[in-house]
């Protein structure tokens, strides 16, 4: 008979003995959570990654703010499905270096980001509002206001 744990993490293993003590449980998490991201594949060897977000809520409206450095507003692309929001945005950075005619140094880099996550409500998107300011991407999602109820006629 073999036995298998699954965990809350990918990372999470069976330890016979529990650590009990805060400070144990401060270092299993803290490695946990370092290693977690290369195990759930959030970055590929296309140097994809995971903008960092922030989403507060208000009455009406979603507030989503996310991490976007050295993007461009044209390579910035936003989807919304329903209540599912996409952020796509990509990165080229190119650094070269001339003495004259002859080329001394050069290098290229590229950096695409990707996130994809749901709301707990629809959204609005005739009235959805994006900005980009020094690489933080700030969207204004208003919520999908409820049809009104209508009274059905019993046949």
């Amino acid at each position: 008979m073999n036995l298998i744990r699954r965990g809350t993490t990918p990372l999470s293993t069976f330890r016979p003995g529990a650590m009990e003590d805060q400070f144990g449980r401060m270092v299993e998490n803290m490695f946990q959570d370092f290693f977690a991201p290369l195990a759930q594949g959030r970055w590929t060897g296309d140097d994809v990654g995971m903008p960092r977000l922030d989403v507060s809520e208000t009455e009406k409206t979603f507030e989503v703010k996310a991490e976007l450095p050295g993007v461009k507003k044209d390579d910035v692309h936003v989807s919304i499905d329903g209540q599912r929001v996409t952020i796509e945005g990509e990165c080229q950075q190119a650094n070269e270096q001339r003495q004259g005619e002859q080329v001394v140094y050069s290098e290229r880099s590229t950096r695409k980001y990707q996130r994809s996550f749901t709301l707990p409500a629809e959204v609005d998107d005739a009235n959805a509002q994006a900005r980009l300011e020094d690489g933080v991407l700030m969207l204004s999602l208003p919520k999908k206001q409820g049809g009104t109820a209508r009274q059905l006629t019993i046949q």
